[in-house]
């Protein structure tokens, strides 16, 4: 038996020429971020990146404090934050805890991109070249447009949930090898029940590390994998069935494992404090320009940029870029008859379809027309998905497609090196893939934390309550956060930068319900005008104030400061005291 497993697991050196190549690619992307891991910021993250190096920070802090690292008090306080269901990464944010205690929160995001986009790619590339094609090179092909492909590009800015990809095909991998068996029938009849035990329980241990990974690209992935499945048998439904028979007790099992091995991290997620039972987006759709042109950060996007219709800067899940969709539509067509060409070009319809949303956009124009989606989005669990999403379905089945192609040409060219169509196929991908090889992410200095959480003055103003920052962070405005790390959480703040419930029908928004006074101080700041204060405001800000245990109000220097300087004094009727570099009210005595 062990035998059979060496040939898949054995590395030979062309293996770690690619792994080096990934990963020197990786951190060629993130080169600035690596040469500034102490202020330097990827710009295009939004908040994102604040948000992400909170999540990894509070999980190192709660882990080196042996408390329950599922919830946490610290933002949004006093309700807290159920971190299960915040997308927390507790599968690197746990065992990177020392990275992340020694060398700051940064280090960590950003060694989890460059591992998660390199990762990926080869993991990808151990399972075409063991599973799909002979050529290393095909392999390696595949691999790096499953790794580094335009969707994970765009993640790499702000979502190591939608980088850090590697297990998915690990998992592919270890159901192809299962259908194989069903297939061939190779193994001693009464080694079957063995095996199955053994096979569930590595499945049932990867699925249960990529739920603390992410779990919507593991739901992703299950339903293209599911269709890439159910088209590749249905031209022998007998084999289709054996293939299914095996499967399912092994599956069944897997899952009984799965849920026995995260039920408490599924159930703090969904029934715990500060959960959700879903979250509208809104329209999230794939603008139908967004597959065609090429990606901001890339060689096309620089030379050749067109209409911007992606959502934000992190949700360029399409952008795959004429070139490309022009190759893949010929070679699919040429390769039609080899099923895996057949199941992945379906795959990549259906997920291309299905992004679309439930109107097709052209150039953020609505056509009118509805599409699938319309009625896919009211699926539970399908509807908290971000449809642009679906895309990332596409990216393994394009690669194999590109795989096979060069695959054959490298044979081809084996066979008579004077053979033209080799040397056509690899001269029609670089014109495809060209355009899509990306530029280095954009990284600038972020503002330094004031001195006043940065040397602990503030531990001298709380007493079990919060800080409240004017304005308090919310989703559009989180760097309080990096300013609590910073303080090492010695003190929680009111708001903050999370997804949590609202309302008795517990939906899913971004940050903490608007609070009045929040909203309040927000104008001011925006408008640079102070508002009229009436006894109303003034009430509210009390309440508001109450509402959040608050210990100290601070406002450090920030857009229009002065305004809300006016403005909290006269909610307050106080003058507020200038302590470090930072204007602060003790409000302790009004709770």
């Amino acid at each position: 038996m062990a035998r059979r497993w060496l040939p898949w697991v054995r590395v030979g050196r062309s293996d770690l020429v690619v792994a080096v190549g990934y990963l020197a690619l990786a951190a060629t992307v993130l080169s600035g971020q690596w040469r500034n891991t102490q202020s330097g910021y990827l710009i295009k993250s939004g908040q994102d990146q604040t948000m992400w190096e909170w999540f990894f920070a509070v999980t190192a802090h709660s882990v080196a404090h042996l408390e329950n690292p599922l919830g946490t008090d610290l933002q949004n306080f006093p309700a807290g934050v159920n971190m299960m269901a915040n997308t927390a990464m507790f599968g690197v944010g746990v065992p990177l805890t020392p990275i992340t205690l020694l060398f700051g929160p940064t280090v960590t995001f950003v060694l989890v991109l460059t591992l998660g986009l390199s990762g990926t790619a080869f993991a990808w590339y151990w399972l075409f070249s063991r599973e799909l094609v002979e050529s290393r090179l095909a392999a390696a092909i595949g691999g790096v447009f499953c790794g580094f492909a335009p969707a994970m590009i765009s993640h790499a800015n702000a979502h190591p949930n939608f980088v850090a990809l590697l297990l998915l095909p690990i998992i592919a991998g270890l159901f192809i090898r299962i259908a194989r068996r069903a297939i061939t029938s190779v193994d001693a009849e009464e080694g079957k029940p063995r095996r199955r035990i053994r096979d569930a329980v590595i499945l049932g241990l990867l699925v249960a590390m990529q739920i603390a990974l992410g779990e919507e690209p593991l739901l992703i992935f299950a339903l293209a994998f599911g269709l890439f499945a159910v088209v590749y048998y249905l031209h022998g439904p007998r084999t289709g069935t054996r293939v299914l028979r095996t499967l399912v007790p092994t599956v069944t099992l897997a899952a009984v494992i799965t849920v026995t091995l995260t039920a408490i991290p599924l159930w703090w997620q969904f029934f715990g404090p500060q959960s959700y039972r879903s979250i509208d987006h809104g329209p999230m759709g794939n603008d139908l320009k967004a597959i065609v042109q090429f990606p901001s950060e890339s060689l096309g996007g620089m030379f050749a940029p067109g209409q911007y219709v992606a959502i934000n800067d992190t949700e360029q899940n399409a952008y795959f870029g004429w070139p490309l969709l022009l190759l893949l539509a010929v070679t699919t067509a040429l390769l039609w008859r080899a099923r895996v060409v057949r199941a992945a070009g379906v795959v990549i319809a259906v997920f291309g379809v299905l992004s679309l949303g439930a109107v097709a956009m052209v150039g953020k124009q609505s056509t009118g027309l509805e599409m699938p989606w319309r009625w896919a989005e009211h699926i539970p669990l399908l509807s908290s998905v971000l449809e642009t999403r679906l895309t990332m379905a596409a990216i393994p089945a394009i690669a194999a497609i590109l795989a096979l192609a060069t695959d054959r040409a490298v044979a081809a060219w084996r066979q008579s090196a004077s053979d033209w169509k080799p040397l056509a196929w690899f001269a029609a991908l670089t014109f495809a893939l060209l355009p899509l090889v990306p530029t280095v992410l954009p990284v600038i200095d972020r503002a330094p934390t004031p001195e006043f959480f940065a040397d602990g003055t503030v531990r001298d103003y709380v007493s079990g309550g919060s800080v409240v920052i004017v304005p308090p962070p919310r989703p559009f405005g989180a760097a309080a956060l990096r300013w609590q790390v910073d303080a090492n959480f010695d003190f929680a703040l009111a708001g903050g930068y999370f997804v949590g419930p609202t309302g008795t029908t517990k939906k899913g928004i971004y940050g903490p319900e608007i609070r009045a006074t929040t909203a309040l101080l927000v104008k001011a700041q925006d408008t640079g005008v102070v508002p009229e204060i009436d006894a109303d405001a003034r009430a509210w800000a009390l309440d508001d104030l109450r509402f959040w245990q608050a210990d100290v109000v601070v406002l450090p220097s920030t857009k229009n400061s002065d305004v809300l300087r006016t403005t909290m004094m006269r909610l307050l009727g106080a003058t507020p005291t200038r302590v470090d570099d930072v204007w602060l009210w003790d409000v302790r005595a009004l709770r």
